[in-house]
């Protein structure tokens, strides 16, 4: 059998003079929840809709399996949409609605109850057959119009945005569902969205986009913890960011940083880098640690300065702290921690606010998200 994976090779697109997508290149193998993610504006939606077959790009190809489906219609490519308003019959019933694609084939009645029912119950709709769309709620709605795209079983479902206008616990328990139904049905989710949270725990991988390209393809785990780039890590969660240069090169995986305002930390070489060249250092705040002690420890490569505790916050699951370095006001950091601050024995009391105090990293937790080599 045929594998159906999707290739995008070097798609462009421009309205009215402007370039929407450039030079769009993607892979996504059949059977991935596979997600775009970008702010808006950025063209994720358009490259979801030439997928769709709703725009045709100006120059380069489509590909499900071995054929260019950029000619084909889109009720011939086997794919199917789900969009963020449910597009839903309000004069017809639950059942009739999920039935509607299979009346349109002129499908059997007796297939068309076996399969109706079987996509409700994949759904959790099946006690709510009977009722009219608009006696249901938003999250109930759109399980509806999932189990409406999947009963033509599609080798691709594209879902634009198809939470956005829920509220979020009812957006994180439907992204669960999701989450099973695509195990259930094993075929190829397309998921546009700008919430970095929802692609992060439901992808098998992430394309991130910003003004008409892609950025960085990846797992959840490589496009967090190993940015391409500045936008990519700021994109997808806080951050601090610090500028220096390099100043020794210890061995194949680690090196001196002269961080502006810090002084010499030690960072993972994740990226080539010289002697004198500039770089952009990317550190997560939930990578930090907070002290009332200096844990300063080089044999282990642990980072370590002085802080002043400007604001404590409670948020319920994480405590957060903003601090400014000793030496320099101008100068902070950001740091979330999943409780108030013990990480030293010789602490006897957690850090709030208006305190000394010192926060330490691992030199494997910082990023090089940014090189600039010197100019000769």
């Amino acid at each position: 059998m045929e594998k159906k994976d999707i290739n995008i090779v070097n798609v462009n697109k421009s309205f009215d003079g402007v370039q929407i997508l450039k030079d769009i290149n993607l892979k996504i193998e059949q059977g991935e929840f596979f997600s775009i993610i970008g702010p808006s504006g950025c063209g994720k939606t358009t490259l979801l809709r030439m997928i769709a077959g709703f725009i045709s790009p100006d120059s380069g190809a489509i590909y499900l399996g071995d054929e260019n489906i950029v000619d084909l219609p889109p009720n011939l490519r086997n794919v199917n949409t789900i969009f963020q308003k449910y597009a839903l019959f309000p004069h017809l019933n639950v059942f009739e609605n999920v039935a509607f694609p299979l009346r349109l084939k002129k499908v059997d009645e007796k297939t068309i109850n076996e399969e109706v029912n079987k996509y409700l119950k994949l759904v959790g709709l099946e006690e709510h057959s009977s009722k009219k769309v608009s006696q249901l709620s938003g999250g109930q709605q759109q399980r509806v119009s999932i189990a409406r795209a999947l009963i033509n079983k599609p080798g691709v479902l594209l879902l634009d945005e198809p939470l956005s206008a829920l509220d979020a616990k009812l957006r994180q328990n439907l992204l669960i569902e999701l989450d099973l139904i695509h195990d259930e049905v094993g075929i190829t989710f397309i998921f546009i969205t700008h919430d970095q949270q929802e692609a992060l725990s439901i992808s098998d991988r992430i394309a991130v986009m910003n003004a008409g390209k892609v950025l960085q393809v990846g797992t959840p785990a490589e496009v967090y913890e190993a940015p391409a780039d500045t936008f990519v890590a700021d994109f997808l969660g806080e951050n601090n960011f610090f500028s220096g240069k390099v100043t020794e090169i210890i061995n194949e995986e680690l090196a001196k940083i002269n961080l502006e305002g810090i002084g010499e930390i030690i960072i993972e070489l994740d990226k080539k880098v010289k002697i004198g060249d500039k770089v952009t250092i990317s550190l997560r705040p939930e990578k930090i640690r907070l002290s009332k002690n200096e844990i300063k420890n080089t044999k282990n490569f642990v980072n370590s300065v002085a802080v002043y505790v400007d604001e404590y916050i409670y948020s319920g699951f994480q405590s957060k702290y903003y601090v400014h370095l000793k030496n320099n006001e101008n100068l902070k950091f950001k740091i979330f921690m999943q409780h108030a601050a013990f990480f030293d024995d010789n602490d006897e009391k957690a850090i709030w606010w208006d305190e000394d105090a010192y926060i330490t990293w691992d030199a494997y937790d910082g990023y090089l998200v940014e090189v600039e080599s010197e100019k000769k």
